[in-house]
């Protein structure tokens, strides 16, 4: 198997958390947490969202397409779940933005808001970056992060990213071009 294929179906565990790809049957319980979320917090927060176009079937095709991205090595998107009860928080989610001799990625990390201030965010990053390192074989990750996202911040402070520097115009969002801060970190191989 190559390292796509091993880590298409990888299932990883911690102390809370169960961190896997969706699969089909996750729709209720995916589509029932998106549904249960807080109004927006702020600019970074996407709170309640518009979900009447997540159908099942709309959902079976975003499983296969994070399937297809997963075995072209481009992108890794791993739902995050409570172990006592399943539930759906979040998501962890790599995008590979070079290999051969950098074998370097980007990391990203999501929790629905109702479940802030619980430490999944920061159990689920930890866990994120042992899939990124050995699992993945990346051998650097890199959160890039809005200016004024301190939540964002803090985490990825807490896990052990280091600040890099900022990038200027970096990513086009909120209708515009907009500056990101890089945190990274490097597999200790």
């Amino acid at each position: 198997m190559t390292v796509k294929e091993e880590n298409f179906e990888l299932v990883t565990e911690t102390e809370r958390l169960v961190i896997r790809p969706l699969k089909n049957t996750d729709y209720e319980n995916w589509y029932k947490e998106f549904s249960n979320r807080y109004p927006s917090k702020h600019r970074h927060d996407q709170g309640k969202m518009d979900m009447s176009e997540c159908t099942k079937d709309w959902f079976e095709g975003l499983v296969h397409k994070h399937r297809k991205l997963a075995h072209a090595d481009t992108a890794y998107v791993f739902g995050v779940f409570r172990k006592e009860d399943g539930t759906h928080l979040g998501m962890v989610d790599f995008s590979t933005l070079e290999r051969e001799d950098f074998q370097w990625g980007r990391l990203g990390y999501s929790i629905h808001n109702q479940y802030w201030g619980m430490g999944y965010g920061k159990e689920a990053v930890r866990k994120g970056l042992t899939i990124g390192f050995n699992d993945l074989k990346f051998h650097r990750l890199e959160a890039h992060i809005n200016l004024d996202n301190e939540a964002s911040i803090n985490l990825a402070k807490s896990v052990g990213l280091k600040y890099e520097c900022t990038r200027e115009k970096f990513i086009f969002e909120f209708g515009e071009w907009t500056d990101n801060l890089i945190y990274y970190k490097n597999s200790i191989k």
